[in-house]
This record gives C-alpha cells, structure tokens and sequence, in this order.
C-alpha cells in the first residue's frame, strides 16, 4: 500500500455488496452529484460497509486508490437499470485503481451512519475506529486547505476562455507547417466553395 501521512482520503458508502463487486471487477465506484462532497479528487477511497453487509458490515476493510473520475448518468453507469427513477440523474462515476484490504478493519463502534469524511493517510493508517479519522486541531486546517487546493487544480482542466478564430496562414505558421494544401472538396465538381 502506497499511503503517505498526507494522502487525501475520501470515506465513502459503500451501499451494498453489488457495489463492492462493481468496484472490484469494473473498477468504478459511484456519487449522485446532488449529494456529492465538495472534493472528488482524492488520492484514495475508503469504502465503509453498513449492515447490508451483515457480519461484515459497521466497518472498513478496503481502499482503492483513485485514477481519476467523469461525469455521467446512472443510466449509463448502471445499464440494466434503465428504468430505475434515477437514471436520467447525473453521477461521479470515480475510476479506481484495485481493491486493498486493510490488515486491520476500521470499525464504526459509535457510529452508525456514514455517506462521506475526509481524512488523512496518517489518521486512516492510525486508526482502529472511525472516530479515529476525524481530523482535528490544526491539521483539519491543513486538511481543509488541501482540499481547497485540489478542487482549485482539479478547475485548471476546465477553462472559461472564450474561443478565438486564428486566421489560417497565422495558425499555420504557429504550428510550423512548411506546406499547405487546399481543403479537399466535398461534392465532385465542386468549384471549391463548402456547400
């Protein structure tokens, strides 16, 4: 395992053993976006189980790491469910690497519902409950101010720029081109002008 003291950890629901398989076998797990947290761009996912788990539920037992996400609809994610009421709904489908299992499983002991709680590879490497990964003092600063700068970098991807209509012989001399060649016509007999 690959966790550093300062890996950004996502706590996630895991709902049903269906959806540890999903993740397992596809490599995927799911978020509708209208409850999705703040930040998706973590470096790990910890997937707490809940009692539909049954003896194996009220605990973590396995992290992947993540290898980036989309977004999508659970239509599209969950294709046999095509008539589910949710599948026009948008989702984070968040890619994962393969599923870890902890040497030694994270218990719930107080709690009783998880959906998201972010943490750290040292609080999750540390921790034998869940309390244990509540991050506190000044290091829930550090945390807070981490996850403010993922989802910062996480937006370089998207720019606002507005789009610019570079004249061909300036684009062609930006990209170094030595020769230009007509477009090609579109209809035979075609004088050169786009129908």
């Amino acid at each position: 395992m690959a966790i550093s003291d300062m890996s950004l950890i996502l706590v996630c629901l895991l709902p049903s053993p269906r959806d540890l398989e999903i993740a397992r076998l596809l490599g995927w797990y799911r978020i509708p976006l209208r409850t999705a947290p703040k930040v998706v761009a973590v470096d790990y996912l910890a997937f707490y189980q809940p009692s539909s788990f049954g003896e194996r539920g009220g605990q973590i037992e396995y992290i992947a790491e993540v290898r980036g996400h989309e977004l999508t609809t659970r239509g599209e994610l969950l294709k046999d469910e095509a008539d589910h009421p949710r599948a026009k709904e948008e989702y984070y489908k968040i890619q994962i690497g393969g599923l870890e299992k902890l040497k030694e499983t994270i218990v719930a002991d107080k709690w009783k519902r998880v959906t998201f709680l972010y943490t750290t590879g040292e609080y999750l490497l540390k921790a034998k409950t869940l309390n244990d990964l509540v991050v506190d003092g000044d290091e829930r600063q550090l945390l807070w101010h981490s996850l403010r700068e993922r989802a910062e970098n996480e937006q370089l991807y998207k720019t606002d720029l507005p789009e610019v209509d570079i004249p061909p012989e300036v684009l062609i001399a930006l990209l170094g081109i030595k020769e230009f060649q007509a477009p090609y016509n579109t209809k035979e007999g075609s004088n050169g002008d786009l129908d």
